[in-house]
């Protein structure tokens, strides 16, 4: 719902890694050139528009080699691209708060508060994603230095309930919060009402380093019931794929302008979407699970604890870590049970339309997020008297 029109508006700027720029995504977007159900602008925050939210995204410079070597370089030893950060100084200032999301960019937002340490700053809303799943392996002084950042936070939002309790562990003067996360749920295609094929089709999707490729193929190999389709930039043709004759990996990126496309027709041609992750604490398959949802489609996942505060067991078919017997044992059940495979796939669409799992209900959370932190800050005017006192 949208804020009193006499609401003021809240400045916001999102601060994005290099690459998610506001110009170069929505030249590419249009173009049909990135995968996946996506939004003219990354991640949606845009929609905080309707919620009393000033958006203005960072923005990626053109460089030159020296430029860009430059800025890789600081990147590489810092762990965290600062120069970019620098580069979208004024439009971090200009704000009364700063939305990013992952640990990349809030750090650097975070150094740069520190070079600046007399202006005044604004607020940050600092996401973590992959950071406490590599905390421990983390040297001392790398921790150290981290802490001593988040500890300037106002706050740490997560996407993943197994994340927020590291969070609070590890911080526990800073609030964190659940945030769920959420695509662009306007259009939704109809759960395909069929019988499955012969063989079972399967597809797998995602780039996340947390996917579990080789419990998957170890599951689907010579198993002649199924043939398997697999999308990842992350898996190379091995010896187990080439040496398979039912299973295949699909490259979406020999023609860009059409891989978006390409991709909703597999998920139109599966009968089933079966992801396999090793333990983690981000939610890794979240976005794959959400496109399967919009499209139709029944998921079969492994069960890593977090994915459940989206789905239940009602709407996704989750399976224990590791165990190729187990998910064979999955694709056999979903299968042979029509009822089961369409009753999921409905309910984990309804849950995309009614439960709070999209763009809008994430970039709304945002809002009132910023809003509850600003509350006690002065106005923007008193905020100017004061400086000419």
């Amino acid at each position: 719902m949208a804020v009193d029109g006499n609401a003021r508006l809240i400045r916001v700027f999102v601060h994005l890694g290099r690459g998610f720029g506001a110009r170069h995504w929505e030249k590419i977007w249009s173009e049909g050139r990135i995968i996946g159900i996506n939004e003219r602008l990354p991640y949606g925050y845009f929609r905080a528009s309707d919620d009393g939210c000033a958006i203005v995204y960072s923005e990626d410079k053109i460089e030159n080699w020296l430029e860009r070597f430059f800025r890789r370089g600081i990147a590489y030893s810092v762990r965290v691209d600062i120069v970019h950060a620098w580069r979208n100084r004024t439009g971090i200032y200009d704000s009364e708060i700063v939305w990013t999301h992952t640990e990349q960019q809030y750090l650097a937002v975070l150094i740069l508060f520190r070079i600046f340490f007399w202006k005044r700053r604004p607020k940050l809303i600092a996401q973590s994603v992959w950071l406490f799943d590599r905390w421990q392996s983390l040297s001392l002084v790398r921790r150290w230095l981290y802490t001593g950042l988040i500890a300037k936070a106002d706050i740490l939002t997560v996407l993943s309930p197994e994340n927020l309790k590291v969070a609070r562990s590890l911080f526990p003067h800073v609030r964190s919060e659940l945030v769920l996360f959420g695509i662009n749920a306007d259009e939704f295609a109809s759960v395909k009402r069929k019988k499955v094929h012969d063989p079972v089709r399967i597809l797998s999707v995602g780039n996340d380093p947390d996917r579990d490729w080789q419990v998957l193929i170890r599951a689907i190999k010579d198993y002649s019931a199924c043939y398997l389709k697999i999308v990842s930039r992350k898996l190379n043709k091995r010896k187990e794929l080439i040496t398979s004759n039912n299973i295949e990996l699909v490259d979406l990126f020999s023609d860009e302008n059409i891989a978006s496309k390409r991709l909703l027709d597999l998920f139109y041609w599966a009968d089933m979407v079966v992801l396999t992750m090793r333990s983690n604490l981000h939610a890794s398959g979240i976005t794959v699970l959400q496109e399967a949802a919009i499209r139709g489609v029944p998921v079969i996942c492994s069960d890593t604890g977090g994915l459940k505060a989206y789905f239940p067991d009602e709407e996704v078919y989750f399976i224990p870590l590791g165990d190729p017997l187990e998910i064979r044992k999955a694709i056999a059940k979903l299968a042979g049970d029509d009822h089961l495979r369409w009753q999921m796939a409905e309910f984990a669409q309804a849950r995309m339309k009614t439960g709070g799992l999209n763009s809008l209900s994430y970039a709304r959370r945002h809002a009132e997020i910023s809003r509850e932190l600003l509350a006690r800050e002065p106005m923007p005017a008193a905020r100017a008297c004061q400086r000419n006192l």
